[in-house]
């Protein structure tokens, strides 16, 4: 019996590569830090190497790893997108490869003030790239931050929901809302238009910040569509935005047992399980 193959690709996962650039034009012992986590995957013509396993079509995922090294060396890390951009322009040429999907995390890095060369990891969220290339088609650019946690201790409610025999939450009217925020967007014509895709970053990071803080929120998905609005709104670039969140709940410690009030001071944070709400703003 004869089975259908589709979906070839293969790559190297999770290259690890931290490029120094060493003294910046006005400070020459300046150093910037590019720390980042790199994964290739190929798309083309391998069906021999799965039928048969003839490699003859296959670029090994040793020399995948290899060409993130030098890329790196030859052309720089301005931006992981930059990065991405030449990766699939160098693969998308090569024999037998009619596409890649690459995907890059940016470990963020703060430059200590005693000196232009000695830094410290800084916040726990983590900024991503993705790009999707074709040898004959169109490119795809997207950007994700991830574990970007958010607080509020006010300005939150929840209420008017549906009750039932097995519903036990209180309506609230003042809560603390908290959560990890995991964004992507897709950029329109990245690669055309020459976009700064770090500007592109930081504003669209500053207002979904913005934008948490500033919504009162009577439920998480309100405050999802605010955020995702306000990229929109800031970011002409983006046509799109996802944004996943869990509601980190913090529920009321009853202190009645110990003989004491509590009124909205102390908190039992709950790890799980959680709410998870998503959703996606298009233009």
């Amino acid at each position: 019996m004869s089975y259908q193959l589709s979906e070839l690709q293969h790559g190297k996962a999770e290259v690890r590569i931290v490029k120094v650039d060493r003294g910046l034009p006005d400070a020459p012992d300046t150093h910037v830090l590019h720390d980042l986590n790199v994964t290739t995957q190929l798309k083309g013509d391998f069906a021999d190497a799965y039928l048969h396993g003839d490699n003859a079509h296959v670029h090994a995922t040793d020399t995948q790893k290899n060409t993130v090294y030098a890329l790196a060396r030859q052309h720089g890390v301005a931006t992981p997108e930059h990065l991405l951009l030449t990766l699939a322009e160098h693969w998308c040429a090569q024999p037998h490869v009619s596409g890649i999907d690459l995907s890059a995390e940016l470990y963020s890095w703060e430059r200590l003030p005693q000196n232009g060369h000695s830094f410290v990891r800084s916040g726990q969220e983590t900024r991503l790239a993705y790009v999707e290339a074709l040898r004959d088609g169109a490119t795809t650019v997207r950007a994700a931050l991830t574990e970007l946690t958010v607080l509020k201790s006010t300005g939150s409610e929840f209420h008017g929901f549906p009750r039932d025999r097995y519903t036990t939450l209180a309506e609230t009217d003042d809560r603390i809302l908290a959560t990890s925020v995991s964004a992507t967007w897709t950029y329109a014509d990245a690669v055309a238009g020459g976009l700064d895709f770090d500007a592109a970053y930081g504003t669209a990071r500053a207002a979904l910040l913005e934008a948490f803080a500033a919504t009162h929120s009577l439920a998480l998905q309100q405050t999802i569509h605010a955020m995702a609005a306000a990229v929109l709104d800031a970011v002409p670039a983006i046509t799109s935005i996802h944004i996943a969140c869990p509601n980190k709940h913090h529920f009321p410690v009853d202190l009645t047992p110990l003989g004491l009030d509590n009124p909205g001071e102390v908190f039992f944070a709950a790890d799980r399980p959680y709410g998870l709400i998503s959703a996606t703003v298009s233009r």
